[in-house]
């Protein structure tokens, strides 16, 4: 195996590993002693999902998230300097994409470091897949703002986008907050812009349609607490 950053991806939700990971990814995970993780618990748990026989002692875990210091981050790429393959692990899905993951990737790169993204999950890819809707043309937006009137602009510009330069836009909320999310869109956007909502992706119980905002109208699905992701287009 190569000396290289390895980003590795992880289940969307309790999903078995052999649905969703090639067999490669754990042949490349048992090699590594040095992970840079969003959350260490999550991290372990997924480790352990992946073989069981894994001694997590031997491992070594460096937290990167919004709280972590460049300074911090910087130095986490020393083990790989001196030879060591190292892995990236996100909470959920693919590392470096909406993730904090990027910013130790990026230093990698600086510094002519070896980067090898491994297959494995997106909710990001495989809504865009499942909807529909235009996948030559997309973005993804994260989170969209709470404030109500700031929220509502907000939708309304995206669905502009969808209009003038045909792409499909992508966004997601705190899972609590899924319903309310919903309701905003069918009240800012035209009767006939398309949603598609797209949630527990390759999980038990996933749920991925599309319909005109108008057909949505009363036939919404309770989805609290549920990771979802929502997309628009025309």
């Amino acid at each position: 195996m190569d000396i290289a950053l390895y980003l590795l991806p992880v289940t969307l939700g309790d999903t078995a590993i052999e649905k969703v990971l090639p067999s490669y990814n754990k042949e490349i995970i048992l090699g590594i002693k040095h992970f840079i993780v969003e959350d260490v618990r999550s991290a372990r748990r997924f480790l352990k999902k992946v073989d069981s026989g894994i001694n997590i002692d031997e491992l070594t875990f460096y937290p990167l998230n919004k709280h972590t210091s460049p300074e911090d981050i910087s130095g986490y790429l020393k083990p790989l300097a001196e030879g060591q393959a190292m892995g990236v692990i996100s909470e959920a899905g693919c590392p470096a994409v909406a993730d904090p993951g990027a910013d130790v990737v990026a230093i990698a790169q600086r510094r002519n470091m070896k980067v090898v993204p491994l297959v494995g999950p997106s909710s990001i890819i495989l809504s865009v897949m499942g909807s529909g809707f235009n996948g030559q043309s997309f973005a993804f937006h994260g989170y969209l703002p709470i404030e109500p009137s700031e929220r509502m602009k907000r939708i309304k510009e995206l669905e502009q986008r969808i209009y003038t330069e045909n792409q499909t836009q992508l966004f997601i909320e705190t899972p609590y907050r899924n319903n309310k999310m919903m309701e905003d869109i069918l009240k800012a956007c035209r009767p006939q812009t398309k949603m598609c909502i797209a949630a527990n992706i390759t999980c038990e119980g996933e749920y991925i349609h599309t319909k005109t905002i108008k057909e949505w109208k009363g036939k919404l699905p309770d989805l609290a607490k549920i990771p979802c992701i929502f997309l628009i287009y025309k």
